[in-house]
């Protein structure tokens, strides 16, 4: 049969009726293709109109729906495609949304699309594991609805405000939409299905056809239903046959599904208000209770934790048992799903029980040990800190652990030596014996310290809080070096001999040094003996312990970590020379680069302090080579271990940050960055300006620091000179007064109330300090004079030097007799008239080749040495280079345009690079 019959048009269904065409169909079979091929007219009547409105809603609202979708997968492509969808979207209805305003699903999609990117920008994680294209959309998506959202910033505020309320508003006004959009579609379907009937009698059971019947059918019973279609198949003739098919194609329409679910909505929907009546009810109940003294008890079944039982009833305790339960405990420690916090307070439960069973120390110094390892494995991450609670906790057990040991030292013996079979726990005549190192712990106590510092602000109180138990800290490793050099091996007394020297060597000595000023004269007496009786000097206490470690340390590490705290402390109290002779007899610079970084910052931090301990003591070449290092990197607080600098994330990955994040040094043991850098740039500027005023025609001069220069450079680029301000600054500015010859601009520039207040007041002996730099500034200065005004002078008279730089004569005149032996000065000192008699000696032409013609024939031979060397396999000989190393002085004048270079410098192996040229 073909579709047309099949189906069948208005006209056959009114003149012939058949048989096989009204044959009844029984509810819940399956469909034949008679009734799911439709007609177009017969689509097109039953199609469901819905207003403008409601498209354009529906589009958006599929849009938002992709939109949320994409945001729970963080899929930013696709949420920054479907979001612009969304612009043009709403865009053309633009018309709508002007009649009814804003839609609140819109607002609310907006405020958290907002959040939610916020969000995820914040999260530095989350970003670097994005993708490359995810990463992108995501700032172009966030600038856009950064944008975007302007245009709607009250709507979004009173969303934020209270969104719960505008979520209900805008669920009421679906309802109502809803309904009344019903409600025409009801009367549309009444209108369409009277018309279509107009031409015959009015049939009885027309109303079946009409939506509004339907949904009222739909609340009778299944029976009922199943009855009524089976009589109207029956009894009905060719209308009914186009009822049956019109009835069985509203099944596959959505109108008729919403319309069933819609009293369902209505009563979900007023669930939320009647649950705010309730609670506003419940909360006037609860007030009255309150004021009667009632309290008011939740429903369902109790939830009380109870302690889990350690033994059954009517177990004897005794060790054995004791330690069978200590090693069901253990068992879990680090499975997945194990509770950490729960497992350490069965161990204090569990040792709580042996106390209180008198099961003798050897157990509960056993469960001791444990307890202490499950603290430090409460975090399981190595980079996490320790929350402060557990850090108190770890504290007080290693207390209460020492506490055991030294009650009963003679009776319990522990050890990492001592095997788990071996050990002796129960009460006996024979000593406890308990495998264990207590060492360790401290250690890794020590360690937790750390980091607690490393992860915590510096400017806040906490940090201040958290350094108050380094006292503590120290105490205990104070008791434990106690413990051990009575009971422990000579490895463990370095080890816990370094701890205490790692706590100790970059603090001052405040006691000790005004006791070596002789400052006590005001104090009372009794003043005095209390400070006497606090303790040695931390100076003894360092000498004391790395000599041992010097005698009996077997690790390479622990005595070079020795020798550097050693120099240190002899640096931050202005022991120069000691401090000097002790890293120069260690060699420490000729294979430092072999270390582990620790070792490294640890010695970078050394030789920062022995720099900054030269410069006090007026040893400006030591103090600029000291520095010269770690200065001209330009990597500074990165080489010492405060903080890390900007990198790609080609040089350095998330997982190397972390590693370098592990590194740092705390806070409270930074070197001053901006004091470091100014001590060195002063000891440049007192060096390099007098080198730079006796080789200012000279093509082939050096640079004694590169560094200095840049900033001379930047100085001389700026277009408008106004005063100083910063620290640079300064010392620029210092630098061109003292290229003149004025001192007295020069000591204005660098000694002021804002240097002083940056750096040369944080020195312990500032005044000194002060007055050092004075001196120097004041013979630099005369230096640089003479080197730049002798071509104008035929004499000149010491005691006019000695007015303008306010020097004492023999101090003037001490200089200038260096500088002539020095053939630095071309002139001669005339005792009788005390004047200095310069000399004009132009070398000849043919004196000019010989120099050029020398200078060429030592370059000649230079480089056949290095050939030589390179082909031998040793590099010597021609640099009188001594391989033991120390500190190697190199004179030889070499002639360079009528004057005389000399070089000097301290030559060794490695990282104290001292080899600079001057040319005094």
């Amino acid at each position: 049969m073909s579709r047309f019959f099949a189906t069948g048009s208005d006209s056959e269904s009114e003149e012939s009726s058949s048989a096989d065409e009204i044959t009844p169909k029984a509810t819940g079979t399956t469909f034949t293709k008679q009734v799911l091929l439709l007609s177009d007219d017969e689509e097109d009547t039953k199609r469901v109109v819905r207003s403008a409105k409601d498209k354009r809603f529906e589009e958006l609202t599929n849009l938002i729906k992709t939109i949320r979708n994409a945001m729970k997968i963080r899929d930013m492509s696709k949420c920054l495609e479907e979001f612009e969808q969304l612009c043009r979207a709403f865009v053309k209805s633009k018309n709508i949304v002007d009649k009814e305003g804003v839609p609140k699903f819109y607002i609310r999609l907006l405020a958290d699309l907002e959040d939610y990117l916020n969000q995820l920008w914040e999260d530095k994680e989350g970003k670097k594991k994005m993708n490359k294209n995810n990463a992108k959309a995501l700032s172009t998506l966030r600038q856009k609805i950064r944008k975007y959202n302007r245009d709607y910033e009250t709507e979004i505020a009173n969303y934020k405000e209270n969104p719960d309320q505008s979520a209900e508003e805008e669920e009421e006004k679906d309802e109502a939409e809803s309904g009344s959009s019903s409600e025409s579609d009801d009367e549309g379907a009444e209108e369409a299905t009277a018309k279509s009937f107009l031409k015959k009698e009015p049939v009885p059971d027309a109303s079946k056809f009409l939506k509004g019947a339907v949904d009222d059918e739909s609340d009778s019973d299944d029976d009922e239903d199943d009855e009524d279609w089976g009589s109207d198949a029956v009894d009905s003739s060719s209308e009914s046959i186009e009822g049956d098919g019109t009835s069985l194609a509203k099944a596959f329409l959505k109108k008729q599904e919403d319309g069933d679910r819609q009293p369902e909505r209505k009563k979900e929907k007023r669930k939320p208000k009647q649950r705010l009546e309730r609670t506003e009810e419940e909360e006037a109940e609860d007030l009255q209770d309150e004021e009667q003294g009632w309290e008011k008890v939740k429903g369902g079944v109790p939830l009380v934790k109870e302690k889990p039982k350690m033994f059954a009833k009517g177990t004897e305790i005794n060790t054995a048992v004791v330690v069978k339960k200590l090693n069901e405990i253990l068992q879990a420690r680090g499975k997945k799903g194990t509770d950490r916090a729960a497992q350490i307070e069965l161990l204090h439960a569990l040792a709580a029980i042996a106390a209180e069973n008198n099961l003798g120390e050897g157990i509960l110094v056993k469960i001791k040990f444990n307890i202490i390892a499950s603290l430090y494995d409460y975090n399981p991450n190595l980079a996490a800190f320790m929350k402060a609670d557990m850090w108190k906790k770890c504290l007080d057990c290693i207390d209460e652990l020492l506490d055991i040991l030294f009650n009963n030292n003679n009776n319990i013996f522990i050890g990492e030596n001592i095997a788990e079979d071996s050990e002796n726990l129960a009460v006996s005549d024979q000593p406890f014996r308990v495998r264990g190192c207590i060492l360790t712990l401290v250690e890794r106590m020590d360690e937790e310290f750390t980091k607690i510092m490393q992860n915590t602000d510096p400017h806040s109180q906490e940090y201040v809080d958290n350094l108050k138990d380094e006292a503590r800290v120290c105490a205990i490793i104070d008791r434990l070096l106690g413990y051990l050099e009575a009971k422990g091996s000579t490895e463990e007394v370095c080890r816990v001999y370094l701890r205490r020297i790692m706590h100790t060597y970059y603090k001052f000595d405040y006691k000790a040094h005004r006791r070596s000023l002789g400052l006590q004269g005001g104090e009372s007496k009794s003043e005095q003996d209390q400070e006497e009786s606090e303790g040695e000097d931390s100076a003894v206490i360092m000498d004391r312990l790395c000599k041992f470690i010097y005698a009996k340390d077997r690790t390479d590490r622990i005595r070079t970590c020795a020798i550097l705290c050693h120099i240190y402390h002899h640096a931050l109290h202005s022991r120069w020379y000691q401090a000097r002779d002790l890293m120069l007899m260690s060699h420490l610079q000729d294979n430092i680069q072999h270390a582990d970084p620790p070792v490294q910052i640890l010695y970078n931090r050394t030789m920062v302090q022995l720099g900054i301990c030269a410069f006090r003591q007026g040893m400006i070449k030591d103090a600029h080579n000291a520095l010269l290092d770690i200065q001209s990197s330009g990597r500074a607080k990165e080489l010492l271990g405060q903080g890390l600098l900007m990198r790609n994330m080609q040089e350095r990955n998330a997982e190397q940050e972390k590693i370098e994040k592990r590194r740092q040094v705390p806070f409270h043991m930074h070197i001053n960055l901006e004091l470091l850098e100014c001590v060195y740039l002063v000891s440049a500027m007192l060096l390099e300006i007098p080198y730079m005023a006796a080789h200012e025609f000279d093509a082939r001069r050096r640079m004694i620091s590169k560094q200095f220069h840049h900033q001379l450079r930047v100085g001389e680029r700026q277009p408008l000179l106004g005063p100083p301000e910063s620290m640079r600054e300064h010392v620029v500015a210092a630098s061109k007064a003292m290229k003149m010859g004025d001192w007295r601009t020069c000591h204005g520039f660098i000694i002021n109330e804002k240097m002083n207040s940056k750096v040369w007041d944080l020195f312990p002996e500032a005044q000194r300090v002060r007055e050092m730099l004075v001196r120097k500034i004041q013979e630099e200065s005369l230096r640089t004079y003479l080197f730049t005004y002798s071509s104008v002078y035929d004499s000149i008279s010491m005691e006019i030097l000695s007015e303008m730089f306010e020097l004492e004569l023999p101090t003037v005149h001490s200089i200038i007799s260096k500088m002539i032996i020095n053939e630095e000065l071309m002139a001669s000192l005339d005792q009788p008239t005390q004047t200095v008699v310069m000399h004009r000696t132009e070398p000849t032409p043919l004196q000019n080749m010989a120099l050029q013609l020398a200078e060429k024939l030592g370059g000649l031979v230079e480089n056949n040495e290095r050939v030589f060397d390179l082909k031998q396999g040793v590099y010597g000989g021609y640099f009188n280079r001594d391989q033991k190393g120390g500190y190697q002085q190199k004179q030889g004048y070499q002639r360079e345009g009528g004057g005389y270079q000399q070089k000097q410098g301290y030559q060794r192996g490695g990282g104290y690079n001292n080899q600079n040229q001057s040319n005094y």
